[in-house]
């Protein structure tokens, strides 16, 4: 069984469809803590680990984090819980670390210094040109409920890139932005890889 913790109820319906259509004999178990943002900013990685902890406790056979925000966070919480946790944007940020030109969307500020240094990380010595571009009013329409026109800004802001290899969209909510953008550019988003990741994990018992 893999345990998802998401921090918006949006990302269910995406992670179900994406294990129907892949992953069919998989089974989840989604954790929505809406709060988990502002809690991690008062308590710190205590917050995130004891949520993980208690998904490892009640049989999760791995965990994967869909916000990138606190990623890295939940990562770090492996080696307390004794089962793997994943980040859902690291699949993702690998292949985008590969290019030499990289633009970093996103419609949280905070998203973006994470995203950042995964993808430096994934490049293993390698030295990209980052770049970041933070869809404003965005993150408004998302939290307003406003799926419609949350998806239609972030794809008019990648429309907007120029001189880049590729375009990252740093958070997992911004996934459908990719089909209504225009660019002849690739647009990466992390739900479907994340996902093959953690899948692969559940059934191994660890993380590749």
């Amino acid at each position: 069984m893999l345990a998802l913790l998401h921090t918006s109820p949006v990302h269910v319906p995406v992670f179900e469809a994406l294990r129907d259509t892949h992953h069919p004999v998989l089974s989840l178990r989604h954790l929505v803590h809406e709060d988990l943002l502002e809690r991690a900013g008062h308590e710190g990685a205590d917050a995130v680990a004891d949520v993980i902890a208690d998904a490892a406790a009640d049989g999760a056979n791995a965990v994967l984090c869909t916000c990138s925000t606190i990623g890295g966070v939940a990562e770090a919480a492996a080696t307390r819980v004794g089962v793997p946790v994943l980040r859902v944007d690291r699949p993702m940020c690998a292949v985008a670390a590969r290019r030499d030109r990289i633009v970093i969307v996103a419609a949280l500020r905070s998203t973006l210094g994470p995203t950042a240094a995964l993808i430096r990380e994934e490049a293993r010595g390698r030295t990209p040109q980052l770049r970041t571009l933070l869809v404003e009013d965005a993150w408004e329409r998302f939290r307003a409920g406003d799926r419609e026109g949350y998806l239609d800004a972030v794809a008019a802001a990648v429309d907007t890139v120029r001189d880049a290899d590729v375009v990252v969209l740093a958070q997992a909510s911004m996934a459908d932005a990719a089909a209504r953008t225009h660019t002849a550019l690739p647009v990466l988003s992390s739900p479907e890889p994340g996902l093959r990741a953690a899948a692969e994990a559940a059934a191994t018992g660890s993380a590749v």
